[in-house]
């Protein structure tokens, strides 16, 4: 009797709370990562050989894609539009490198975070808030980077701002990069 009022309370609170999650990446716009704030997301976290990155809500696939490239990382891009992943996977394959990266249709608060040393987003403030328990949980010593907003009240081990002159968003002609490390 007891299990099963606890099961029907839980799926009571996830019948109510995913709308809110849903919501909330379904609103999260597509905007490119211009190049010179991807070198500088993968510069902040040391990105190198030996790291994975995964890249949550990773639209046209250019951070894992110049992770394996330009640092020879491996990488999984995360996003929920299937024809920008279809993008990525050309743009992989375009770039040589298909057999380093990975891109998938699926749910970023799905996603198995466990293999990552650097996790990149340019997610909303929001978005990002949901996200803090997950990351919290990560090994320590993952790299935590994203793409002008930050994380409420943690405090970034590390913010860099980089000039974007023909930035689409915002009345700033600047991106903050922010770099956390789990401790």
């Amino acid at each position: 009797m007891r299990r099963s009022l606890l099961t029907l309370i839980a799926l009571i609170a996830a019948t109510l709370l995913a709308p809110a999650f849903v919501r909330a990446q379904e609103e999260v716009p597509f905007i490119t990562t211009p190049d010179n704030v991807t070198l500088e997301m993968l510069r902040i976290a040391k990105v190198g050989a030996g790291d994975h990155v995964i890249d949550l809500g990773s639209g046209d696939g250019r951070i894992v894609i110049t992770a394996a490239k330009r640092f020879g990382a491996t990488g999984l891009g995360v996003e929920i539009v299937p024809d920008l992943v279809k993008q990525s996977l050309d743009n992989a394959r375009k770039a040589g490198v298909e057999g380093k990266v990975d891109f998938r249709v699926q749910d970023l608060f799905a996603t198995d975070l466990s293999q990552a040393t650097v996790i990149t987003m340019y997610l909303l403030p929001e978005v990002n808030m949901q996200l803090r328990p997950r990351l919290q949980k990560l090994k320590p010593g993952t790299r935590i980077v994203s793409h002008d907003w930050d994380m409420g009240d943690w405090k970034p081990d590390a913010t860099v701002e980089v000039d974007v002159p023909d930035k689409k968003v915002g009345l700033e002609k600047k991106s903050r990069i922010h770099l956390w490390v789990v401790r």
